[in-house]
């Protein structure tokens, strides 16, 4: 029986990157998954300013980082006009390119077991983890990081409730400029006109170095919508029918390879307070992809996890229910888990609800941009043009400076 100290179940990017954090600490860890290269999957494809904060706090994004794409610019957009141009610091990477790069972080001294895990046992002090190669593991601490699989969740006395069914749906594919070398744009957020087309927004960003760009689009239907049946065949038409003035802005474009779509339930898993055991990213709660906190969530826990949590554990004997309640106690971790559910359900009521107040809510965000856009647009010009702003005298040259504090904020 092989003996370590950290067994974790399940290698997608909260595993891989507990690994890879473990292993540079000098953390006796084994990681366990069925595939030895993450296959392709739909998922996590792009890492904000805040999700790039906590790759910092992990100490991977001298890894991350250098294989995603920065689009450097967003452009906001709404009614088929652009009403801001902003910097941006967003990362785009494939979801089994970014778990790859972080799987090649992991030390060598790790052992990766391409295998999956039959049966858990737990208990104050060892864990026993059956294969389905046959071999069996002994562990101090197994962390459960197989995302939605629930093969091992009864046997462990886990249950999930379920919050809000099919509460968001993702749509992802490809598009390539047509009869010119690229879009006018790096990167951008589309907005729809209308909250009875229950769509969220939007986005399109870089991924690679040549000119296509990856799109998700994020809606709230029903999976037997016809709706979506038109997506996946003629993805081109029905996203214009459903954004009039957008391909004003895209220009002649054409749509390459197919249209993934993943629905989400958003659940919590109940039953996980117990000995030997911790749970993390999916496979203790889901978060909506539309509202983009899904990495956060991952990088939260895994971040808490390592930095804070497992070395006091290992310091001292046992592995109770007591030591591991202190992960899920975390005030960080439950910060996070607290805003991810309820940016969940702003967003989707903010797409969908038609009432007066969440109706002047999408108005208020469209002028909003409006204005910061002129704002920096204004900024912009008097920058480019320095013997504008010697000319306005000293209350002008304040007011120009007002402008480009706000314009950056």
């Amino acid at each position: 029986m092989r003996q370590t100290d950290i067994a974790i179940v399940g290698g997608g990017l909260g595993g891989s990157a507990a690994a890879a954090m473990l292993g540079r600490a000098g953390i006796d860890t084994v990681l366990i998954d069925p595939h030895r290269a993450y296959p392709p999957d739909f998922r996590c494809e792009k890492l904000d300013h805040a999700q790039v904060e906590l790759v910092q706090k992990a100490g991977l994004a001298d890894v991350i980082l250098p294989a995603a794409v920065l689009d450097r610019e967003v452009a906001i957009a709404r009614f088929g006009r652009l009403v801001e141009r902003r910097p941006n610091q967003q990362y785009g990477i494939l979801y089994d390119k970014l778990v790859n790069t972080v799987r090649a972080a992991i030390p060598g001294d790790v052992p990766f077991i391409e295998a999956k895990a039959t049966a858990i046992s737990t208990s104050e002090n060892r864990q026993q983890i059956t294969l389905s190669n046959g071999e069996e593991i002994s562990a101090r601490l197994v962390v459960l990081a197989n995302g939605l699989n629930i093969g091992l969740r009864h046997s462990l006395g886990l249950e999930r409730e379920v919050l809000s069914e099919c509460h968001s749906i993702s749509m992802g594919f490809d598009i390539a400029p047509a009869g010119r070398a690229n879009f006018d744009f790096r990167g951008m957020t589309y907005y729809p006109q209308h909250a009875e087309q229950k769509l969220a927004y939007l986005t399109f960003f870089p991924v690679s170095q040549d000119a296509s760009l990856r799109a998700n689009l994020f809606c709230y239907r029903d999976m037997h919508d016809p709706w979506l049946r038109q997506m996946r065949a003629n993805p081109r038409e029905t996203m214009l029918a459903a954004m009039p003035g957008l391909d004003r802005l895209l220009g002649d474009f054409e749509v390459i390879g197919p249209v993934k779509v993943r629905p989400i339930d958003l659940y919590v898993t109940t039953g996980y307070r117990q000995a030997g055991i911790v749970l993390i990213g999916d496979a203790f709660a889901t978060s909506c992809p539309a509202a983009g906190t899904g990495t956060n969530k991952v990088f939260t826990d895994v971040e808490r996890l390592c930095n804070r949590h497992i070395g006091r554990w290992l310091a001292s004997g046992g592995m109770g229910a007591d030591k591991i309640a202190s992960f899920y106690d975390d005030p960080v971790k439950q910060v996070c888990e607290e805003h991810c559910l309820a940016k969940a359900y702003y967003l989707r009521d903010l797409s969908t609800a038609t009432g007066l107040a969440w109706t002047a809510r999408r108005w208020g965000r469209f002028l909003g941009h409006w204005g910061v856009g002129t704002l920096r647009s204004v900024g912009d010009q008097l920058s480019i043009f320095p013997h504008c702003r010697e000319d306005v005298g000293a209350t002008g040259a304040a007011g120009s400076s007002a402008i480009r504090r706000v314009s950056n904020e």
